[in-house]
């Protein structure tokens, strides 16, 4: 990514980017110049200039946490593409694989060994999305990390109990909705008070330097730095990605994510291992209007397609139109709009690039589809 234009204004202080030398400016663009938001990124800033990583190195290591709960859908595709983007600018990108987590939310109710059959086939569906990278715990190489192994350092548990510290009751309910639930769903269960906490203890025991999470993972990630302000530990900058709305959602987005794409509800879901022919038959219902800017198929387009191959190509029914390609966002909304683009093709469009950016891991799978059956019959009903 070129750096002689203009710097994406969530950089944080111009000054300190200005005085960044032109392959550590590079790389800081690479990583942080598609996200929604940047929090704390002075520490980013200063590790790529030649200062310490949180390990007293200068390996940038970085961070996403997963629940092994199931089948991935399209949203693992935005934090997918954000990850290709850290090793692109050579920084270690840790999967980690909250197998225990999972336990306390209650996924496969609480079946330990679905949870980590499921943590096993995240492991390979990431490879797969990731264009299988190199693997190892240097720059531009790609680890998965199992909360299991963490956890078995007493270091581990004394840190969630400090970081459980002077957090109150009503402070912890607002931070549920990283695990899917709302503020009265859990007072039965004390385990689900010191999930915040546990998230919190993974980043500083694994001295992270980058925390990457959707938009919806905003409130656990700002627990973690506030906690680092109360006992003067190291905070790692915060890179949260855009959420992709359920295919059914219409009209202004909602601070709630109630709009998010959920597997859950499959008819408002695109699921990784969707065919081609799935995809387009499940955007054909997808919501989008002439008279609407907001459509769940524009965010598809601007975060996944255009994200990876930088152009939407739309091929119509030769009846009624010719091909066309499209490699801006506003540019595509607005022939939709003005009637120059037919919803359906504007729709079949985005399938096409979304089946295209997938095809690398419906390859992997039907060649060795154990794993991804295993969780298939998991997740049978």
């Amino acid at each position: 990514m070129a750096t002689d234009g203009p710097l994406p204004s969530l950089l944080g202080d111009p000054e300190a980017v200005a005085g960044m030398d032109p392959a550590a400016r590079n790389r800081l663009v690479t990583m942080v110049g598609s996200v929604e938001e940047v929090v704390g990124v002075d520490h980013l800033i200063d590790v790529l200039s030649g200062g310490k990583s949180h390990a007293n190195d200068e390996v940038v290591r970085c961070y996403v946490g997963f629940e092994p709960s199931g089948k991935a859908h399209i949203g693992w595709k935005v934090l997918a593409l954000q990850c290709k983007r850290m090793l692109e600018a050579d920084a270690n990108v840790m999967i980690f694989l909250a197998d225990w987590h999972a336990w306390v939310n209650d996924k496969f109710n609480g079946d330990m060994q679905a949870i980590q059959t499921t943590a096993a086939y995240m492991e390979a569906t990431f490879r797969a999305l990731l264009d299988h990278p190199p693997e190892g715990e240097g720059p531009g190489e790609l680890r998965f990390v199992w909360a299991s192994k963490v956890m078995e350092s007493p270091d581990y548990w004394a840190r969630v109990l400090r970081c459980s510290k002077g957090a109150t009751l009503a402070m912890v309910r607002k931070t549920f909705t990283i695990m899917g639930r709302d503020e009265a769903s859990s007072d039965h269960d004390l385990s689900k008070f010191y999930y915040p906490a546990m998230q919190a203890a993974d980043i500083f025991e694994m001295d992270i330097d980058v925390a990457i999470g959707g938009m919806d993972q905003r409130k656990a990630h700002m627990f973690m730095r506030d906690v680092a302000s109360k006992y003067g530990w190291q905070k790692a900058t915060c890179l949260h990605t855009p959420i992709i709305s359920s295919l059914k959602a219409s009209g202004a987005r909602m601070e709630s994510f109630d709009h998010k794409m959920s597997k859950s509800d499959p008819k408002g879901a695109l699921l990784i291992h969707d065919n081609a022919e799935q995809i387009r038959k499940k955007m054909r219902k997808a919501y989008i209007s002439p008279e609407d800017p907001e459509s769940p198929v524009y965010e598809l387009a601007e975060h996944i397609v255009l994200a990876e191959f930088g152009e939407i190509v739309v091929t119509p029914d030769p009846r009624f139109g010719e091909p066309s390609t499209w490699t801006s966002l506003e540019a595509f909304r607005t022939a939709v709009m003005d009637g120059t683009l037919h919803p359906l093709d504007a729709k079949f469009g985005v399938a096409d690039g979304i089946a295209r950016g997938l095809s690398g891991v419906h390859a992997h799978f039907e060649s060795d589809p154990a794993l991804l059956d295993a969780v298939t019959e998991l997740t049978k009903g």
